[in-house]
């Protein structure tokens, strides 16, 4: 099943996504109100059976799936490909970092960044969407705690990210992140190890690898950050970006106005942002 936020006359809903069609689901403002429900998929089944006041999804304004979530959380230099093309050391531990809700935007949003960095890069990455209160939980009962998975292009301004040993000022640009374009839960997704990652910038593919190269995988990553802190039902889990970022390529391929940026993952969906 696939769940999305979509804008409709001056307020927004969740909706399942059916096909070429989209059914509100009553009462859910977006797919974070609707998680909020321990029963959240039992609506959403109800109103996919009921199929009542569905919309053509072609032409529809897609959200970000989760519109404020309580946390952001991303995991820096996490793929084995990406820790090598880096010069980094194999960490012993996740490097996490946060989100502002601000810097969060929309799918096929244009984002105006360029005029704020001279080197903006892309980061493909596979997020991970809680579904259930998740504290002090163990690796091998975290899946339990996850609705599902979407995708994330955590653009970064490496010029800004570099001048100083934090990296806030470089990954929390206004609206610059783009999230989307839905939710698709973890029983559709499947071994999301198995599946594939891609990032294309105007077509040309720069990433492409298997979620399996993470160096520290989902379950892990649920289980340690809810050591630190209550994860709740909407907070994201950005897991991290895959080998061929424009800061490792020579010369380095920064992003510029006029460039689209496309993140795929297999069975999930497409993620498709403008730069302006």
């Amino acid at each position: 099943m696939r769940i999305a936020t979509l804008a409709r006359a001056g307020s927004t809903s969740a909706c399942v996504v059916a096909g070429a069609t989209a059914v509100p689901i009553p009462a859910a403002a977006d797919v974070g109100a609707l998680l909020a429900d321990p029963g959240w998929r039992a609506r959403a089944e109800r109103a996919l059976a009921d199929g009542l006041d569905a919309v053509p999804l072609d032409g529809a304004t897609l959200l970000r799936p989760v519109l404020a979530p309580a946390a952001t959380v991303c995991v820096g230099a996490n793929y084995v490909a990406h820790i090598v093309e880096m010069g980094r050391e194999r960490p012993t531990a996740p490097t996490l970092f946060s989100k502002l809700p601000g810097s969060l935007t929309d799918p096929e949003a244009t984002i105006a960044a360029c005029d704020r960095s001279a080197a903006l890069d892309y980061e493909g990455e596979l997020v991970v969407v809680i579904g259930r209160e998740a504290r002090d939980v163990a690796v091998e009962d975290a899946l339990d705690h996850v609705a599902g998975y979407t995708l994330m292009n955590d653009t970064s301004a490496r010029d800004l990210q570099n001048r100083s040993a934090q990296w806030f000022a470089g990954k929390n640009l206004e609206r610059a992140t783009p999230v989307g374009p839905w939710l698709a839960t973890a029983d559709e997704v499947g071994d999301h190890g198995a599946r594939r990652i891609e990032t294309r910038v105007n077509g040309e593919v720069r990433q492409r690898s298997s979620v399996s190269d993470l160096c520290f995988d989902v379950p892990f990553l649920v289980a340690d950050i809810s050591r630190l802190f209550t994860l709740r039902p909407g907070d994201l889990i950005a897991t991290g970006t895959p080998g061929g970022v424009g800061h490792a390529r020579t010369p380095k391929a920064y992003l510029v106005p006029g460039d689209v940026v496309e993140v795929e993952v297999d069975g999930i969906g497409v993620l498709r942002s403008r730069f302006a």
